[in-house]
């Protein structure tokens, strides 16, 4: 390994080197606050590390990674996610009678994962950063043995996961039949070659879209994902739902550019037909729910559908929304999942619609936040959603998804329904003794991590400018 991988590699083996640090302080000494701080530190150390990166891009480490602009700006918003999971998770666990330590290595490993898959440009690195990914989440999703539903979340997963895991090598060998290539370059030249995209390739791009389509959350491999979400420890889900989503879609959007997918009709059909399923059945089957936690769940659903009219534009813009949403909904998924962690006891999640009955009136500052968030989700204006939604609405107007963009513009309405509910339950006077059946932790940390993500979320909202030149800066090498 040159002296110019080391660096650009820098996050990576900060963070790995991280992991076998905190495994040794767990066996050597039990302290749940200090391997917390530990993994705070790692993280602050894993983001400086990026800095020195940024001199040697773009940098290739042939045929497995690419460091560039893209996905620098990526494992930066992975990294900074994962640190506010952080600040969000020490409260959480703290009140709960499990051994605490190994949350935080297994966060590590599944933040390493993620970061994999981000700088990926071959098969070999995109199904060892997949599994890295999954095989932590297995013992994340049910670490809290004790729940009623962790245990039944993580075999649920597991078993999904180890399938969709099968039908995405069974597709990668499909194509590396015909191709003779598992580098995303060589297999975009080959398919350019051949002028032609054949039924096997065809049928392997088919079975990778399963095992893509599974972490993506989107219809119809989106089934698993209420269930987890309610059995999985709050900033879990929350990991779920940003972090793990978000390199996923990164890793499609480079193989997607590499192989010139839009030079294929057929694939963009799929690809179109899915978008307008997971918009339609994410906000459809939210109205009929009760639980936040798969009001979210079916949210997130909905919103890989929007970024996917994005992702379909066929535009430079298209890729510049995608990047921009992804900010705004890592802000506001982590910020509303958040609300619910710090309101949650050590005796139950506060995960109904009843437990924020009559919220502003005990505590306004957190139905503030909390409805600052929903908002978002929903796309109203002064928020950070609200810009990214617009910024997807223009890519599509460029590409002339007009089909997309009304499909859109409807599920929007549908969607802010939901959200909308939401906000009157807090907003609504209870009646005289009424007492919700959560008593709310509100822990420091967590209450200061929500007003600092409260206020990026409205400045991003009045002010985009500055994110968006930056991320037309990163966008630029895939052009």
């Amino acid at each position: 390994m040159s002296f110019a991988d080391f660096i650009s590699l820098g996050p990576l083996i900060t963070l790995s080197a991280a992991v076998v640090v905190a495994m040794l302080l767990v066996a050597a000494w039990r302290n749940h606050r200090m391997v917390y701080g530990f993994s705070l530190l790692a993280f602050m150390m894993a983001l400086t590390a990026i800095i020195p990166a940024i001199k040697y891009i773009p940098h290739a480490i042939p045929p497995l990674l690419v460091i560039d602009e893209f996905s620098l700006f990526n494992t930066g918003l992975i990294l900074v996610a994962g640190f506010i999971i952080l600040l969000l998770s020490f409260n959480y666990f703290e009140e709960r009678e499990e051994r605490k330590e190994e949350y935080y290595l297994l966060l590590l490993l599944a933040t390493i994962g993620a970061l994999v898959l981000v700088v990926s440009r071959h098969f070999m690195s995109l199904f060892l950063g997949l599994e890295i990914l999954s095989i932590s989440l297995y013992g994340l999703i049910a670490y809290l043995r004790t729940r009623e539903r962790s245990d039944e979340a993580g075999i649920k997963y597991l078993m999904l996961a180890a399938l969709s895991s099968a039908f995405l090598l069974f597709g990668m060998a499909l194509v590396y039949a015909f191709t003779g290539h598992m580098d995303f370059p060589g297999i975009g030249v080959a398919l350019r070659q051949a002028g032609y995209l054949p039924v096997s390739v065809m049928a392997g791009f088919g079975l990778m879209l399963i095992g893509v389509g599974f972490k993506l959350g989107i219809v119809p491999f989106h089934m698993w994902a209420p269930d987890i979400y309610e059995g999985a420890p709050l900033p879990v889900a929350a990991f779920i739902a940003t972090i793990s989503k978000g390199a996923m879609l990164v890793l499609l959007i480079r193989f997607y550019q590499d192989i010139h997918g839009n030079d294929y009709p057929m694939l963009w059909w799929i690809v179109a037909i899915i978008a307008v399923a997971s918009m339609f059945v994410g906000n459809w089957l939210a109205l009929t729910q009760q639980n936040i936690k798969r009001i979210l769940a079916y949210s997130s659903i909905a919103h890989m559908g929007y970024i996917l009219v994005a992702f379909l534009s066929g535009v430079q813009t298209g890729l510049e929304a995608i990047a921009f949403y992804l900010v705004a909904y890592f802000i506001t998924s982590i910020g509303a999942f958040g609300v619910v962690i710090v309101m949650s006891s050590s005796l139950q999640d506060a995960e109904t619609i009843a437990d924020y009955k009559g919220l502003f009136w005990r505590h306004p500052w957190v139905a503030t936040v909390f409805t600052a968030m929903l908002l978002s989700l929903a796309g109203i204006p002064l928020t950070a959603g609200f810009i990214g939604k617009f910024y997807i609405v223009m890519a599509g107007v460029n590409g002339h998804q007009w089909f997309l963009l009304f499909m859109l513009v409807i599920n929007s309405v549908i969607g802010l329904y939901y959200y909308i509910r939401l906000v009157a339950a807090m907003f609504s006077v209870p009646a005289p003794g009424e007492q919700t059946m959560v008593t709310p932790a509100l822990p420091m940390a967590g209450n200061i991590t929500l007003v600092l993500l409260t206020i990026l979320l409205v400045a991003l909202g009045v002010y985009p400018t500055a994110m968006m030149q930056l991320i037309q800066q990163m966008m630029r090498i895939l052009v």
